[in-house]
């Protein structure tokens, strides 16, 4: 996303330069956030306002940190210009932290499960992460996994709900290791997915087994200048190698199959119905045509 940072910036930008007359995108500010938006977006861009006190404290007192910045939050009308920002269509919203720039596709802010206010929230915890922690000391998958663990389980990409590319890596052992996940995740739309999925998945899991002060704790740690390969022994008593071990003896513990029967339970059943009910039709032709047949046997007798 960093590659293409210049084209963002050259975006918002243009939202500040074009002359009024021409219609261009408008700024809403407010002493804790700017709202670049475009004129059919106003209501839009009054809602962030509105909302963003609430979500930042909402953050502030999750993570125990305090955000000093003032954000800007770009609004895009439509998904065409979104797209040639991010070149991937997946992207619904991205952040930039070192640019305290969030920029969002609110055409798909009205598409299960993304609201403005949970995908704002997602950013915004981007944000937070790395106003405290270094860069380099914020692996890409701890840093993901993390915001969609404090954003309800929402992340800024579009997945279809019906699909689990962390249940097909586990059913057929692709599953992407953690350190190739560490800088960067990958630009194959599947591969990315799982890498999204793997994130939340490992975060769920610490969460379960350790506990939420675990992660919290391993964050303070990343904040004092550690890395994570010393921050997860200080808190969990582990190493990296061993969480992923744990965590994909635990992938391993719950047959894929059954996750994937119960995920897609209601498709399942609705199929079933739809095929016992052909074969009933197909009975009640077969029963109608013999009935016919034996009228018609009946009237050769007469």
């Amino acid at each position: 996303m960093i590659k293409y940072l210049s084209v963002v910036i050259g975006f918002a930008a243009s939202f500040l330069l074009q002359p009024a007359a021409a219609a261009q995108p408008l700024i809403m500010e407010t002493e804790q956030v700017v709202v670049v938006y475009e004129k059919p977006l106003a209501s839009a861009a009054a809602e962030v306002v509105r909302i963003y006190p609430g979500l930042k404290t909402d953050l502030e007192e999750f993570f125990g940190w305090q955000l000093y910045t003032r954000p800007q939050v770009v609004l895009v009308k439509d998904s065409q210009s979104f797209r040639r920002l991010t070149r991937n269509s997946l992207f619904v919203a991205f952040a930039v932290p070192h640019k305290n720039l969030i920029v969002i596709d609110y055409s798909r802010m009205h598409t299960r499960p993304f609201t403005l206010r949970t995908t704002l929230k997602h950013e915004l915890g981007h944000l937070l992460l790395h106003h405290h922690i270094r860069r380099e000391n914020l692996p890409k998958w701890l840093d993901e996994g993390v915001c969609q663990w404090a954003s309800d389980g929402i992340s800024e990409i579009f997945v279809n709900q019906g699909w689990s590319g962390l249940d097909a890596a586990a059913m057929a052992g692709r599953i992407i290791p953690l350190n190739k996940l560490a800088d960067r995740f990958p630009l194959n739309k599947a591969s990315l997915i799982l890498a999204y999925e793997q994130s939340k998945s490992v975060i769920n899991y610490i969460d379960r087994q350790y506990g939420a002060r675990a992660i919290l704790e391993i964050l303070d740690y990343l904040k004092n200048g550690e890395t994570v390969e010393t921050a997860l022994p200080g808190s969990l008593g582990i190493s990296l190698e061993q969480l992923e071990a744990e965590w994909l003896d635990d992938l391993a513990s719950t047959p894929r199959w059954l996750i994937f029967l119960a995920s897609h339970l209601y498709a399942i059943i609705f199929f079933l119905a739809a095929v016992l009910t052909f074969f009933g039709f197909i009975r009640y032709l077969r029963r109608r045509k013999r009935i016919y047949e034996e009228w018609e046997e009946e009237d050769d007798d007469w």
